[in-house]
């Protein structure tokens, strides 16, 4: 008797159309901060802008703040960003208002997104003496 092995190409379909039409929610990546500067204002505290780069693509994936750290980790401020900017990128904002304390020389920003969190690109800014 003669065996014969048959293959259903139906899982094989399967994949490839599951791959096909898997959300892209995730294509999008983390939100990175490429660009940063701090100036210190005349009361002291600072003003930060941030630009960030992502790949929005509408209200349910796309970078929503912004945070200034200090090296330990400690949030000094964040900027919520109130919408998707799909066709401005990359883009930059401002948060005015920082407390840096005494004694911190650099600030850390990172970006989050609705999606992925926190994880993308910081930038590190070293604050003058």
């Amino acid at each position: 008797m003669l065996r014969t092995k048959t293959t259903s190409i139906a899982p094989r379909i399967i994949s490839a159309l599951m791959i096909l039409f898997v959300p892209c929610a995730a294509m999008a990546g983390k939100a990175d901060v490429v660009e940063a500067t701090a100036k210190r204002q005349s009361d002291g505290r600072y003003t930060v802008s941030a630009t960030v780069r992502h790949a929005d693509e509408g209200w349910k994936h796309y970078a929503d703040r912004f945070e200034v750290l200090s090296p330990d980790g400690t949030v000094l401020g964040t900027r919520v960003l109130a919408h998707p900017h799909v066709n401005e990128q990359p883009f930059t904002r401002q948060l005015s208002g920082v407390v840096v304390p005494d004694g911190v020389t650099e600030l850390h920003i990172r970006a989050h997104d609705k999606v992925h969190g926190l994880g993308g690109k910081v930038f590190v800014i070293k604050l003058p003496q």
